[in-house]
């Protein structure tokens, strides 16, 4: 046996317009799934993501941040890449996710059916939008010490993830994170707002609460038949409860602490499924050793069949002969 095969699923704010476009095109597995994927979303909102997402007016910084279309569309491109590496034999035995990547890591566990995550998904961007006031996200290039340590910070935003020691995410009002924004540039801080028009993980989404926990109330969840980390709490998942995908929109993630728990493992190889391969990045910057292995497909630079094949080759060969991985 080789290493412990990791896939990671990442939410809003990875996402842009064609992203998995040179796929559809030429892996015959990926564009099965994005169809069968479209034509179950369809009837939920009224229209084709796809014809959505595949615009061809829409260029690279252009940004994609309807939530109607944009909550499936990265449930859809990760699940189809998922599929694409199970068809060609790779299969994982860990997954993670991180905030509406935890839906895709679900339902490549077994907790949720396909049709029940896009369900979860597509009510959860429409209960937001409808009873949510739109807000904004910003990545930090910093040690997150410096949120506690700034009042204009803590006293105007709130701490939305935590993704390497020197990298983490606030969220709240628009106007507020502008300023934000600003004053960390003015003093030489990397920063960088992200596609979004909500402020996730903050108490700005609050109002869609109690709407959302009853929509949760119609599904039915499973035991996981993949071992599943959560970026919530850093935990292994092993018995899933409807309060928990409330959480992964709500609650601050928390991808160093899932890191931390995935590394139990010996030596585990990660395949980032994310559109912008930001996990790839997200966990070597959280890990300290010199065989890690972190494999990205898809980039906003569309080099896609390109990686996928190498990724494909790798841990095929690889599972020939561990060694040479």
């Amino acid at each position: 046996m080789g290493n412990p095969v990791v896939f990671m699923f990442s939410g809003q704010g990875s996402q842009y317009w064609n992203m998995g476009k040179e796929l559809y095109n030429q892996d015959p597995v990926f564009r099965k799934w994005m169809l069968e994927l479209d034509d179950l979303v369809q009837p939920m909102i009224g229209k084709s993501v796809l014809a959505h997402l595949y615009n061809p007016q829409k260029g690279r910084n252009e940004i994609f941040d309807q939530l109607t279309y944009s909550h499936p569309a990265v449930f859809m491109v990760e699940y189809a890449l998922a599929q694409s590496l199970k068809a060609s034999g790779i299969t994982p035995d860990l997954v993670i996710g991180s905030s509406l990547g935890e839906f895709t890591s679900a339902t490549v566990a077994g907790v949720l059916d396909v049709e029940s995550s896009l369900e979860s998904i597509t009510e959860q961007a429409r209960i937001i939008q409808t009873y949510c006031e739109r807000g904004s996200m910003l990545a930090i290039l910093h040690n997150v010490s410096l949120y506690e340590e700034t009042e204009t910070l803590n006293k105007f935003s709130e701490l939305a993830s935590v993704n390497f020691d020197s990298h983490f995410v606030v969220s709240g009002g628009s106007e507020p994170i502008k300023e934000i924004q600003s004053m960390l540039k003015a003093k030489g801080i990397l920063c960088q707002a992200l596609p979004v028009s909500y402020a996730f993980h903050s108490t700005w989404i609050d109002p869609a609460e109690d709407v959302y926990k009853n929509i949760l109330q119609t599904q039915s969840f499973r035991t996981p038949q993949i071992t599943m980390v959560s970026s919530v709490n850093g935990q292994v998942e092993s018995h899933i409860q409807r309060e928990y995908f409330w959480e992964v929109v709500r609650k601050p993630i928390q991808f160093t602490m899932g890191i931390q728990q995935v590394e139990k493992l010996d030596c585990p190889v990660y395949v980032d499924l994310s559109p912008s391969s930001t996990l790839a990045n997200f966990a070597k910057r959280n890990i300290d050793r010199s065989e890690l292995k972190c494999l990205p497909i898809l980039t906003p630079f569309h080099q896609d069949l390109k990686n996928m094949e190498m990724v494909k080759g790798m841990l095929r060969n690889w599972q020939k002969c561990p060694e040479n991985l």
